[in-house]
């Protein structure tokens, strides 16, 4: 049967190609030929080799009312986060449905992490009650739909580290227990098999850590342990899972990037850069190296997230506090060929976390 009638395959798969990921829940239930069609992973490749795919910035950010008091400041109500996407092309801001019963918006401080065409939100504390949650949802642009994943197994942690290598797999290390006590575990899971893995211990304890995927391995950076609260470390460790083992410790990874009271935040590029935002400015490891290569705008106050894509790298942080509406938010996008910066446009509201996503 063909895909469309009175058309050769390759020109229906063509159209199909490029038609917007917000169309694909209305293409997939037109009949089973489409349905298939749009649901084989050469697909989703074939839309990035011909350049068709898009790009998303998905961010948590705190919903704001902009005609509620803020007060005195002495009483303080918890936010309420929601996802929010941004079209890299179109400039189009949306916002995701609210995963089913979770009234009270997202966990706080949860980690967004994208695999595929899905968007994974994982742990993070409880808005109401601040308890860990071991949860585990994920968005499908495909279905444009929630689905629950198998909980984060083991203690339940938060504050951990957590990264994907955006084909299948999920990794999350260190953090802290409910007794506050920091980690050394880590734990992988695969997103298709809606399984988690157990992976051997860490050399140390990391909380607060950082995680990234870069040149084909996981590497969880900084952190702290339980005595040390706060001053954290310039350490990193590598997973290879290749051999399911942790490769030796990096003493001093984060030794030309800044101090133990404020780590920088870290990004991987596809061609296997690095880069690092700390105090205002830009660096990347160049030859076991961290250099200088420009200077973050100075309306941005704190880094909250930070991505590289070919050719750019995307900075969103916080601006000035507006009273009454919360925190400013302040994206921008720099052209690493020319370091030009763009400012983005943005909403107001604090950022807790970010992905991005090609589909």
């Amino acid at each position: 049967m063909e895909l469309i009638p009175n058309l050769p395959d390759d020109v229906a798969r063509e159209c199909l190609l490029r038609a917007s990921y917000k169309q694909f829940p209305i293409i997939a239930s037109v009949c089973k030929g489409w349905n298939r069609e749009v649901s084989l992973p050469e697909f989703f490749h074939q839309r990035k080799a011909s350049r068709h795919s898009q790009e998303l910035l998905i961010l948590s950010q705190a919903r704001v009312d902009p005609d509620k008091d803020s007060g005195s400041g002495k009483s303080f109500t918890t936010p309420e986060y929601r996802v929010v996407v941004l079209e890299s092309g179109s400039g189009l801001w949306t916002e995701l449905p609210p995963i089913p019963g979770q009234s009270n918006g997202l966990p706080l401080f949860c980690r967004l992490v994208s695999v595929g065409s899905d968007l994974i939100v994982l742990g993070g504390l409880d808005p109401v009650t601040w308890q860990a949650s071991d949860s585990v949802f994920v968005f499908s642009f495909f279905t444009s739909k929630w689905r629950v994943g198998a909980t984060m197994p083991g203690v339940r942690r938060s504050f951990f580290g957590c990264a994907s290598d955006s084909d299948r797999t999920v990794l999350v290390a260190g953090g802290h227990d409910e007794e506050k006590c920091a980690l050394t575990s880590a734990i992988v899971y695969d997103v298709a098999e809606d399984k988690w893995t157990f992976l051997p211990d860490m050399a140390r304890e990391r909380d607060e850590c950082k995680a990234i995927f870069h040149a084909g391995s996981f590497h969880v950076i900084g952190g702290y342990a339980t005595e040390e609260q706060g001053h954290f470390s310039k350490t990193a460790e590598s997973f290879y899972a290749s051999t399911w083992q942790w490769g030796p410790l990096t003493e001093d990874f984060l030794d030309d990037t800044g101090d133990t009271v404020s780590p920088p935040i870290c990004a991987a590029g596809e061609n296997g850069d690095l880069y690092a935002c700390w105090r205002g400015d830009v660096m990347v490891l160049l030859n076991d190296t961290w250099q200088k290569v420009g200077q973050i705008p100075a309306d941005v106050y704190n880094v909250a997230y930070v991505a590289v894509r070919p050719g750019k790298l995307i900075v969103i942080g916080t601006g000035k506090a507006l009273t009454g509406y919360g925190e400013a938010t302040v994206g921008y996008i720099c052209d690493l060929s020319s370091s030009r910066w763009v400012k983005l446009e943005t909403h107001v509201g604090h950022v807790q976390a970010g992905c991005f996503l090609e589909v």
